[in-house]
């Protein structure tokens, strides 16, 4: 089928949020082939096809990066705002969403591995993301309806449209999706932004570029409306996510310094919401560095960055068509080392790559052992269809799979944490661990902090003393939580201090203490203590403690969109106490119409029991 260009009128401009234009001036479709199987035929004529548009039930799997993931929290939002319901049931569900990555085989196989399942249980499938947009002519994809990563505004048109047999290809577009579109979050403290889509490089092994394509940049100030809002959600971490951030604004006469001074304007004074800056590339940055490493500083924006080298031999940075030299990568990290308080920096690694010597290797080795950075992602080269990497000649995969062993123990055998057991610092929790018994915390160098404590502490910051530390994270006791005076901009009407604005009242050579914020700002009117309790319930033990609050905690869970689109400021959430909510009016009035139905049926239960009594006698 050829692919079906945005036809609205205006250019592609798009439509309001909620707003869906006829099916016929929206989206080009076509029944499916006859040439289908007759099984798969029948299974979209099924009853569940039948159903009211938006009653329906959707299961959303995400591969790949944190865009997108976004891009599937945006989905998630649209479909549940048109009534979908989300399920992480697969066998339950009457339609699949899959999002796909395409930077490694492995990912792209476990996607082809799921549209296998998904076919063999007979359900309707859309597949999103960058595998179909880099590689629309795949065979898995014959017959599947298809959402490009520019149309993920129009999903719902596409879900309905399969729904009813319909095969629906959406790949081309010339403008970006809205920010402010409905969102469904992973983790409602934690909204993942993009700043723009594409990049500018052109490197050989690279298939992003071709889903992705060239950079499109969100203005500033749809950026920074994005950023007021979220806040103004209670989101606690904004995560910035593009395929290249220091290439951002190129494009439209901006630049990234611009960019973050404008979103640290927005943020609350107290440090209460984090920003976390996300992967640059060394060239696009090389001219900002001074300026970049400035906002690092700042006590509201994370010391932390994801800088990859790829490798540590220039002649295989210049196969790969990097456009930067070891030398500008060692600039980047020393720099921001050295004017950054607590900087951490992680770094991507590809072995194998063709025409990688035993030399080059050897230089890899020696830049990670040089600088023992405390997060590298390594790699196994892997030939993407359609790139020029993939026509040049590959090393033997026994030579490539030693390669990789061989630095993944060298990795691994240092200790970046050893020496911060007693510390004193300040975290921001926003998570809890898979072993359910720990929340998930980060300092300001965002490593990993695993502590103890109650549901109620997700969404703030406490200070901890670390009490042991592992390879990958280190332990915390909590001494005391951090809460804020910080109120909405929106429900105040009036401007509050913001982050900038703390820094600025600051001196610039003032030290950093253990928390973030500089040692002379540190009693700030916005940021109050509260002594932690031991004894708390742990999250693994926030159970249903009584009737009345296990019934309170699933009137309050049973939200369409599961709560993940509703979180509320701190002021206006209510305590938490053992893992049951105060109560409040609406909390009353449950408790007293359960009261009033327990008392109506005894009474009726007592009136017919007497009435049986008298009749006997």
């Amino acid at each position: 089928m050829e692919d079906i260009e945005d036809l609205l009128v205006g250019g592609g401009g798009g439509v309001p949020p909620g707003f869906r234009l006829p099916v016929t001036a929206a989206v080009g479709v076509k029944p499916r082939s006859k040439s289908r199987s007759t099984v798969f035929q029948d299974s979209l004529k099924s009853p569940s096809s039948a159903k009211i548009p938006g009653t329906q039930t959707i299961y959303l799997k995400t591969f790949g990066c944190s865009h997108n993931q976004s891009d599937s929290e945006y989905m998630a939002g649209q479909l549940s705002a048109f009534g979908y319901n989300l399920s992480d049931n697969q066998d339950e569900a009457d339609l699949w969403l899959i999002n796909t990555c395409t930077v490694k085989a492995p990912s792209q196989s476990a996607m082809e591995t799921l549209i296998t399942k998904c076919r063999d249980a007979q359900k309707p499938l859309v597949v999103a993301g960058c595998v179909p947009q880099g590689s629309r002519d795949l065979k898995e994809l014959e017959g599947v309806s298809i959402v490009g990563v520019q149309q993920i505004d129009r999903v719902v048109e596409v879900v309905e449209e399969t729904l009813k047999g319909y095969e629906v290809r959406l790949l081309t577009r010339k403008t970006l999706p809205a920010l402010d579109l409905p969102k469904v979050r992973k983790n409602k403290f934690v909204e993942i932004l993009p700043i723009n889509v594409g990049c500018l490089g052109a490197c050989t092994y690279c298939k992003t570029k071709h889903a992705r394509g060239h950079l499109g940049s969100y203005t500033v100030d749809s950026l920074v409306r994005r950023v007021r809002a979220v806040v103004a959600d209670g989101v606690k971490e904004i995560w910035l996510s593009s395929e290249d951030t220091g290439a951002y604004g190129r494009d439209i006469g901006a630049n990234l310094p611009i960019l973050l001074n404008a979103l640290v304007a927005e943020l609350p004074s107290d440090g209460s919401t984090m920003l976390r800056i996300g992967m640059t590339n060394p060239p696009y940055i090389l001219e900002h560095l001074k300026e970049i490493a400035e906002v690092l500083r700042r006590p509201c924006v994370y010391s932390f960055l994801h800088v990859p080298v790829q490798s540590g031999s220039d002649a295989i940075l210049s196969t790969m068509n990097r456009e930067y030299t070891v030398g500008e990568f060692r600039k980047v990290v020393d720099t921001l080392i050295e004017l950054v308080p607590g900087m951490q920096i992680a770094t991507d690694i590809i072995c194998g790559f063709p025409g990688e010597t035993d030399e080059d290797f050897e230089e890899t080795v020696n830049l990670i052992k040089e600088y023992k950075l405390p997060q590298v992602h390594i790699s196994q080269f892997y030939p993407r269809p359609g790139t020029p990497a993939a026509r040049m000649k590959k090393i033997p995969s026994n030579i490539v799979k030693r390669r990789s062993r061989e630095l993944t123990t060298v990795f691994e055998s240092f200790t970046p944490y050893v020496g911060m057991e007693g510390k004193i610092e300040r975290i921001w929790i926003t998570d809890i661990a898979t072993d359910g018994s720990h929340l998930v915390g980060h300092t300001k160098g965002y490593i990993q902090v695993l502590v103890v404590g109650s549901a109620s502490m997700l969404g703030t910051s406490a200070m901890v003393k670390i009490t042991s530390v592992g390879r990958w994270s280190v332990f915390g006791e909590v001494l005391e939580i951090l809460t804020t005076n910080v109120t909405s901009r929106v429900n105040q009407n009036q401007e509050i201090s913001n982050c900038s604005n703390l820094n600025e009242t600051c001196s610039k050579e003032s030290e950093t203490c253990a928390c973030g914020l500089p040692s002379n700002c540190e009693h700030t009117d916005d940021v109050k203590t509260v002594p932690f309790t031991p004894n708390e319930k742990e999250p693994d033990k926030v159970r249903n403690q009584d009737l009345v609050g296990w019934l309170l905690r699933k009137r309050k869970n049973n939200s369409p969109l599961n709560n993940e689109n509703e979180a509320l400021e701190s002021d206006e959430k209510p305590r938490l106490r053992d893992g049951v909510h105060e109560w409040v009016l609406v909390d009353k009035v449950l408790l007293f119409g359960i009261l009033l139905s327990f008392f109506t049926i005894v009474s009726v239960m007592f009136y017919l029991g007497y009435r049986d009594v008298t009749h006997q006698f």
